[in-house]
C-alpha cells in the first residue's frame, strides 16, 4: 500500500465570500457552510466560530475533532460512514494542517464530552489548544438522549465530518507545500536484510465497550463492538478507515483527528527498515465481559506470534474496565516471548496515591504514562465561552460535578473552574501527542 499526504499549512482562518486557501489563509464562506450543515433535519440550530491559539476562548462541551482533508480522486474521506465503501490506505490525500474542525454542543453535554481552552493555563492540556480551529456549535432534535449521561451525538458528529470534508475540498486541485509518503511492502515480499531486523507490531485498542449500537468507534462504518482483532495497514488508519465514537471519559478519547494523524503509527513508519521491521497494526477492540476480553487477547497473541513479532507497542482508548483488556494483552504477549511497551494514562485518585490501573501484572515492565485522569485542575474565567459551560457540572461530564462538600461546584459563579483532568477533550493523548514528563519529589 502507498499513501501520499500533501500538506497545506494553515496560518490563519477567516470568514469571507468564498471557500479558499491562499498564502496560508483559510477563508470560509460561513453561510454556505451552515447551509450544508442544516441539510440534516436533525440540526435545529448551528453557528460557526473561529478559535485560535491565544484567544480568550473556552469551548465546552466538545464532542469531536476532525482534520479537514480531501482525496484527489474525489472519493469520500470516511468510507462506510459518510461515503460508500472503498479501500483505505492507497492514493493521495490533501490535508489542511495546524487546524481542525471542532464540534461543540450548544446546550447539552455528557460523560464523553470535554473542554478546550485556547489560552491560559488550560491551553496546554489538549492538543487542540495549539491549533487554528473552525468551531461548529450546534443543537439537535434528538430529545431521546438530551438528559442521558451517555449520548450518541450522531447528528453533531456527522455534521462535523461532512464539514471537514467540505472545508478540505478547497485544496483538492492545489499543489501542497510538502508531501509525506507512507508505503508498505507485503510482509512475505520484504528483503532478507529487512526481515533480519527486530520485528515490531502495534496493537491498538479503540473503544467498543457499548453493546448498544451508535456509541462505539467505527471501522469502515462498522461498529467495533462487532469486531474481532485483525491485521491492518497503518495507512488505513491514517486514511479515514476509523471514525471516533461517543463513549469513554473524555480525556481518554481518541478523536477522529487523532486517528487521522496517529503519531505512534507515523513514527513507527518513519523509522521502519532502519532499526526494526514494522509488521503492521493488530487492530483489536475493548469488551466488558471477561470471556470476551480473554477471547480477544488470545487472538491478539496468536496473530502477533504468527507474524513473528519480537516486540509490540500496545495502547488503549480509555481506562477503568478497559485496563483489564490492556493489561491482559500485555501480560499474554510477554508470556509468549514478545517484549511489550505499553502506553496509557493512570487513574491514581486526586491524591495520586491509588492503584494506577484497575488490574496489574508483574509482566508489565516497560510502561509509558500520559498522566493521572483524576488530577485536580483549576482554571481562571475565560472571556468567551463557546457552547454552554454549565454542561461541565450539570450533564455528567467525566471531569466535572454539580457540587462537592469541600470543593463546591465545578463551574463557579465568576466563570472559573475546578475539575479533574478527566474533563479535557482528548487530553491524555495516548496516541502519542503527549508532552507530559515525570517528576520525582
Amino acid at each position: 500500500m502507498k499513501l501520499e499526504i500533501g500538506n497545506f499549512y494553515v496560518k490563519d482562518i477567516v470568514f469571507g465570500d468564498e471557500l479558499s486557501f491562499r498564502d496560508g489563509i483559510l477563508s470560509v464562506n460561513k453561510e454556505e457552510a451552515l447551509k450544508r450543515i442544516l441539510e440534516d433535519g436533525r440540526i435545529t440550530e448551528a453557528e460557526l466560530y473561529i478559535a485560535k491559539p491565544g484567544d480568550e476562548i473556552r469551548l465546552c462541551p466538545v464532542k469531536e475533532a476532525i482534520e479537514p482533508r480531501t482525496r484527489t480522486d474525489g472519493k469520500g474521506l470516511f468510507p462506510g460512514y459518510t461515503s460508500p465503501l472503498r479501500q483505505s490506505g492507497n492514493g493521495t490525500l490533501h490535508a489542511l494542517k495546524n487546524c481542525s474542525v471542532l464540534v461543540v454542543g450548544r446546550h447539552w453535554g455528557g460523560f464523553q464530552d470535554g473542554l478546550i481552552d485556547m489560552s491560559g493555563p488550560g491551553q496546554k492540556f489538549t492538543y487542540f489548544g495549539e491549533l487554528h480551529n473552525l468551531v461548529l456549535v450546534a443543537d439537535t432534535n434528538e430529545e431521546f438522549e438530551r438528559y442521558e449521561q451517555q449520548k450518541k451525538n450522531d447528528a453533531l458528529r456527522r455534521a462535523g465530518h461532512r464539514l471537514a470534508e467540505y472545508i478540505g475540498s478547497c485544496v483538492r486541485e492545489l499543489s501542497p507545500e510538502d508531501r509525506e509518503v507512507y508505503e508498505t511492502v507485503p510482509i512475505t515480499k520484504r528483503s532478507r536484510e529487512r526481515n533480519a531486523l527486530p520485528s515490531v507490531v502495534a496493537v491498538l485498542q479503540p473503544q467498543s465497550q457499548m453493546e448498544a449500537m451508535g456509541y462505539n468507534d467505527l471501522l469502515y462504518g462498522w461498529d467495533m463492538n462487532h469486531y474481532l482483532p485483525s491485521l491492518m495497514s497503518p495507512q488505513e488508519v491514517l486514511d479515514g478507515a476509523i471514525v471516533s465514537g461517543s463513549f469513554m471519559p473524555c480525556s481518554s478519547k481518541w478523536s477522529t483527528y487523532d486517528f487521522q494523524n496517529f503519531p505512534i503509527l507515523r513514527r513507527l513508519m518513519e523509522e521502519d527498515g532502519k532499526d526494526y521491521n514494522f509488521l503492521g497494526v493488530i487492530m483489536a477492540n475493548l469488551n466488558v465481559a471477561m470471556d470476551q476480553k480473554e477471547r480477544v487477547i488470545q487472538m491478539i497473541v496468536q496473530q502477533a506470534t504468527e507474524l513473528g513479532a519480537d516486540f509490540a507497542l500496545v495502547t488503549e482508548e480509555g481506562y477503568g474496565n478497559p485496563d483489564a483488556d490492556y493489561v491482559g494483552a500485555i501480560a499474554a504477549l510477554e508470556s509468549a516471548g514478545i517484549k511489550v511497551v505499553g502506553v496509557a494514562n493512570e487513574c491514581t485518585g486526586r491524591d495520586g496515591a491509588s492503584q494506577p490501573l484497575v488490574t496489574l501484572d508483574e509482566k508489565l515492565v516497560a510502561m509509558v504514562s500520559t498522566g493521572n485522569v483524576s488530577e485536580l485542575v483549576e482554571l481562571p474565567p475565560m472571556k468567551t465561552v463557546l457552547g454552554e459551560l454549565e454542561a461541565l457540572g450539570r450533564d455528567g461530564n467525566s471531569g466535572g460535578w454539580e457540587g462537592d462538600e469541600k470543593l463546591g461546584p465545578s463551574v463557579r459563579k465568576d466563570g472559573s473552574i475546578i475539575m479533574e483532568n478527566n474533563g479535557f477533550f482528548c487530553g491524555d493523548q495516548t496516541v502519542g501527542w503527549s508532552k507530559k514528563t515525570m517528576m520525582d519529589f
